[in-house]
């Protein structure tokens, strides 16, 4: 089964996936050895764990496209991409999704914000005009037509900001039109309420995604509440960033002072990252591990 189509098969199911958000491969890795059945790259934590900046449209296409892969390598489990607007015009958008595509990812996430982008619950965000949101998102939905046809297989995540800056209704509006150019997977970003979470899954079509910001505008409810409101993904694009950042400033803190952090054990710590793994297969070559080891089986 692809990755597209195994996207698909949890998507049928009558659930709604939470699904922690990764930055690179490691926190990638962990989320598929916790369990979860999917994950998000998310722009935010990305840009700050690969280039030290804020998700502000800094990081560029084949940064972004970069980091993608080593998550896409690093795990099995679905990977929905964070596309951000596209990188440019629709054609930009084209190449967006077919890099996603031949780069592992499961889905691409394109949004209608005016590039630069922002993070969706920062202040400064603005939208373009319904047309070019349409042409993106029809771009985007070509160009999946293609991979197809191709044997190829990606699924589109359509986003709108258009709730900061225009209102619920726009932005409902925009998504439903989203929906009927082809899109797989919507996402409101930035309800403000749980009544207005619920008119967004109550007015649209398939599959939508939550977008869950510890702190942010959209109320944090439990699971439960979220597959009753009628979402199929619960994305939380910052809690394991904001774990690690915490963890690490808290342990500089105690080293500095001399103390001894609370650490995880160094062997569950090489188990998780692939040391174990590595020997038992490299078990497996043992004549080779010999050579290198005896200098006389190079004579």
């Amino acid at each position: 089964m692809t990755s597209a189509a195994a996207l698909r098969h949890l998507l049928s199911k009558d659930v709604c996936h939470v699904m922690p958000c990764c930055f690179d491969a490691l926190s990638a890795k962990l989320i598929a050895q916790e369990g979860y059945d999917l994950t998000f790259m998310s722009g935010f934590a990305a840009s700050a764990s690969r280039i030290g900046a804020p998700d502000l449209g800094l990081m560029s296409y084949a940064e972004v496209l970069d980091q993608v892969r080593n998550i896409t390598d690093a795990t099995a489990i679905p990977l929905i991409g964070d596309g951000d607007t596209g990188y440019g015009n629709a054609m930009n958008v084209r190449r967006t999704v077919a890099g996603f595509a031949k780069a592992g990812a499961a889905s691409v996430m394109i949004e209608d914000q005016l590039a630069p982008k922002r993070c969706g619950h920062t202040p400064g965000k603005a939208v373009v005009s319904r047309d070019e949101a349409f042409d993106r998102i029809r771009a985007a939905v070509d160009e999946r037509e293609v991979l197809r046809a191709a044997g190829g297989d990606i699924l589109i995540l359509a986003r709108t900001d258009a709730r900061h800056e225009h209102g619920l209704g726009e932005a409902i509006e925009r998504a439903a039109q989203f929906a009927e150019l082809g899109a797989d997977i919507l996402f409101v970003e930035a309800p403000r309420s749980e009544a207005e979470m619920r008119e967004v899954c109550r007015s649209l079509p398939g599959p939508k995604m939550a977008n869950i910001v510890e702190g942010g505008d959209t109320p944090d409810l439990p699971n439960a509440a979220l597959h009753d409101i009628g979402y199929s993904i619960a994305a939380y694009p910052l809690s394991l960033m904001a774990a690690a950042m915490q963890a690490m400033v808290t342990t500089l803190r105690t080293m500095r002072d001399d103390q001894r952090p609370d650490l995880m054990d160094f062997t569950e710590l090489r188990s998780r990252i692939g040391f174990d793994d590595y020997y038992e297969t490299s078990e497996r070559y043992g004549s080779s591990r010999r050579a290198h080891s005896d200098p006389e089986a190079d004579a």
